[in-house]
């Protein structure tokens, strides 16, 4: 469990690394999973040690939220202040991610070989 999660810290600092050295417009975490991602692409697959460390990660993500409350609840009235911008920042972007959703969804199921719908026991 220390190998991944040391993994996972390096592939973050990384990103950050990029980030900064770059002045890319994306959080350093994100390239880090994409480095990630890249990285399990080349291997083929993940080992059963990172498998294991992101199920425990996952099963405890409602603590990473705690901060980013705690933040809101510090800036209560600055968000008072911006509720219509943060509202509409909030509406459109679930309007957007939930369009680019079901476009890739429609996209991939549109490509889908005959094989594999047989194997999905469609006719």
């Amino acid at each position: 469990m220390l190998s991944a999660l040391t993994l996972l810290l390096l592939l973050q600092l990384i990103g950050e690394i990029f980030v900064q050295f770059f002045a890319l417009p994306v959080p350093g975490p994100v390239i880090g999973l994409v480095l990630l991602f890249g990285g399990l692409l080349l291997r083929g697959g993940m080992s059963d040690d990172l498998r294991n460390t992101a199920n425990n990660l996952l099963q405890h993500l409602s603590l990473l939220f705690v901060p980013a409350g705690a933040g809101v609840m510090i800036h209560a009235s600055r968000v008072a202040d911006e509720w219509l911008a943060l509202s509409v920042a909030l509406v459109g972007s679930t309007l957007l991610s939930m369009a680019a959703t079901a476009l890739t969804l429609k996209f991939f199921l549109r490509n889908r070989s005959p094989h594999e719908d047989q194997k999905a026991g469609q006719p």
